[in-house]
């Protein structure tokens, strides 16, 4: 089974670390308890190492171990502000600036402490890290106060690591996913955009990397960061958006996500135009169309889902044209004249069209609506 560094910091819900370290171990796994001094007050470190069936008189160096993952449980406030810094103080935090691998952190604490501006920052530092969280729950703790900073069970935490150690469904797969876009300019500062955040093509990349796929994402001027684990190529433009994907051939799944221009000035201006009383006249030339470009390249058992923003109900029909003139196996359409989906938000609604039908996925996240489009995906992709 798996290597797991088990960390324990201080807190009365050390206790139930001895339960996830039982846990662990019955499973089959090779558990290293890391209990720091402030834990120790409350269990000793022979009590984890005991359950742990850790050899007597073993002599590790957690920071120069090689472990499948870290699980910290639980994780004070404390804690949780050194990974968010780096501090390397304790054997915990040192194999923690040390690990090269998935981490999760089970944060318990007062609920006043977990709702501190401080701890939210440091929390969602490590979130765009790519460490993933399991709790805190809602609940009565020691102290008597009822809130959110209760410890997520033992049997809980246990199934997040069975889940984190799995083989993901995409694993093996090579995705190309674009997302933001494009700016055509017309001048040294001046351009022809629109107004993607890039929202869509990043709910895509985060889920199918936690799927286990390898992925790339050509990115267009993003508005929110690339996720961890994902390796980004900035093309700011249709024709560089082009041209990076051309060059990655050996691609398994093909995302097309990004908002392109459809047209840019003929002409752009190498200098800033001044402003004057006098009009602008700009001609505009259609850009290179990317889904027809892979699509005509696509090799037999790649996949490419093509994506459509349209104002208005109407514009479905083009989208099921996109199946044959791109070589699409799916395209989703995005009503973007609906308030509240589409573009500058954080929810979406997109109807998934392919040859044996469609059928509408109703407004939620944008990283449920990820979810559900490569649910379909890996539907349509061949067995690896």
């Amino acid at each position: 089974m798996s290597r797991i560094f088990l960390g324990v910091t201080g807190g009365i819900a050390a206790y139930k670390a001895c339960e996830l370290t039982r846990l662990l171990v019955k499973t089959g796994h090779d558990v290293i308890p890391l209990v720091t001094p402030g834990a120790q007050r409350f269990v000793s470190e022979e009590t984890y190492l005991a359950l742990a069936r850790r050899p007597a008189g073993e002599d590790l160096y957690p920071h120069l171990t090689r472990a499948d993952l870290l699980v910290i449980a639980p994780c004070t406030a404390n804690t949780l502000a050194k990974l968010a810094q780096g501090i390397a103080d304790n054997v915990l935090t040192e194999a923690a600036l040390a690990h090269r691998g998935p981490v999760l952190l089970a944060p318990a604490m007062n609920p006043r402490m977990w709702a501190h501006a401080a701890t939210r920052a440091n929390a969602e530092l490590l979130r765009v890290r790519g460490v993933e969280f399991i709790g805190p729950d809602e609940g009565e703790l020691a102290e008597g106060e009822w809130g959110v900073g209760r410890l997520a069970e033992p049997a809980e935490i246990s199934a997040r690591i069975a889940q984190l150690l799995a083989p993901g469904s995409l694993a093996g797969r090579r995705v190309l996913i674009t997302a933001g876009g494009t700016r055509e300019p017309l001048d040294s500062v001046r351009y022809l955009g629109n107004r993607s955040s890039g929202r869509m093509g990043v709910a895509l990349a985060e889920e199918a990397r936690r799927r286990g796929a390898e992925v790339i994402l050509l990115a267009a001027n993003l508005a929110v960061d690339v996720p961890h684990g994902v390796e980004a190529i900035p093309t700011p433009t249709a024709e560089a958006m082009l041209d990076a994907a051309l060059a990655l051939p050996d691609v398994d799944i093909l995302l097309l996500a990004a908002a392109v221009a459809d047209y840019r000035p003929s002409e752009p201006v190498a200098a800033k135009r001044p402003k004057d009383a006098r009009g602008w006249t700009v001609e505009l030339e259609p850009t290179a169309d990317i889904a027809l470009a892979l699509g005509a390249r696509k090799r037999p058992g790649q996949i490419l889902v093509a994506f459509g923003a349209e104002h208005g109900a109407d514009g479905l029909a083009r989208k099921r044209e996109m199946l044959d003139s791109k070589h699409a196996d799916l395209v989703v359409f995005n009503d973007v004249g609906q308030p509240g989906i589409g573009f500058d938000a954080t929810d979406n609604e997109v109807v998934l069209v392919h040859r044996d039908g469609e059928h509408t996925v109703p407004r939620a996240s944008k990283a449920a609506i990820a979810a559900a489009i490569l649910d379909e995906v890996e539907g349509l992709a061949p067995s690896a």
